[in-house]
């Protein structure tokens, strides 16, 4: 899996997105069914030029489509979308709909993955609680979490869960939604001569999560992705 992906989320319109991402060094980009961009996703992967084999892809079912039968027709119509035969990365997108409706969806995916459509199953928006279930179950635990994350949502007690179970945290809205006016990182951004998105997603390197930084400015994508190279202090990492 990438250390870094591009999240697609209010961007009806990703293929442009998707390319520049991918022709500027990214190789994964987190969808979702929610989205409504699955078609554009593909269409951005394939006039980019890189391998589909090279591009890590990610899609989510929601929680209407929480049944067995549900998610795999949501899973078959998501690979439809994007004109692959399989995902790298699937996951239920949020814990609504109760424990029987979870563990449903989550056996469809895990039967996904078993039959190729799927090559790791994961969640999102999950506590430890939810999590629990699907060991309970005896089955197999998601290899992902991803949940909101950044300076100011630091969701420490499911973090800490995750890494004890090994489980990849990873983080949407790493910029703060676009709150990139704080004065702390705006002290940072000076101190460090980086723009406050690349403080904010080295930040989140440097936790170990793997951030999902968006947007649809091609300019904005690529500066998102020069986070390599330099480091953080550690006095500045609360």
């Amino acid at each position: 899996m990438p250390v870094i992906g591009l999240g697609v989320y209010l961007n009806d319109e990703c293929a442009e997105a998707c390319e520049v991402a991918l022709q500027n060094g990214y190789r994964m980009i987190d969808g979702a069914r929610y989205y409504e961009n699955e078609i554009q996703v593909g269409v951005g992967v394939r006039k980019s030029g890189v391998k589909r084999e090279d591009v890590f892809i990610t899609s989510k079912v929601y929680h209407p489509d929480f049944t067995y039968d549900g998610t795999t027709a949501a899973l078959k119509e998501s690979i439809a979308n994007l004109g692959s035969s399989y995902y790298d990365l699937y996951l239920t997108h949020s814990a609504l709909g109760g424990k029987d409706a979870r563990l449903a969806a989550y056996r469809a995916l895990l039967d996904g993955k078993a039959s190729g459509m799927i090559k790791s199953v994961g969640v999102s928006n999950y506590s430890a609680k939810h999590i629990e279930e699907i060991r309970e179950a005896g089955l197999e635990i998601p290899v992902v979490n991803q949940i909101e994350l950044h300076p100011f949502c630091q969701q420490k007690p499911i973090v800490d869960y995750c890494r004890k179970n090994n489980i990849v945290v990873q983080a949407y809205s790493p910029l703060v939604c676009g709150a990139l006016d704080n004065p702390v990182i705006q002290e940072l951004s000076t101190k460090y001569s980086k723009d406050p998105a690349q403080i904010l997603v080295r930040w989140s390197l440097q936790r170990g999560f793997v951030p999902l930084p968006k947007s649809s400015q091609p300019e904005r994508i690529i500066s998102n992705g020069q986070v390599f190279g330099w480091e953080i202090e550690p006095t500045d990492m609360a």
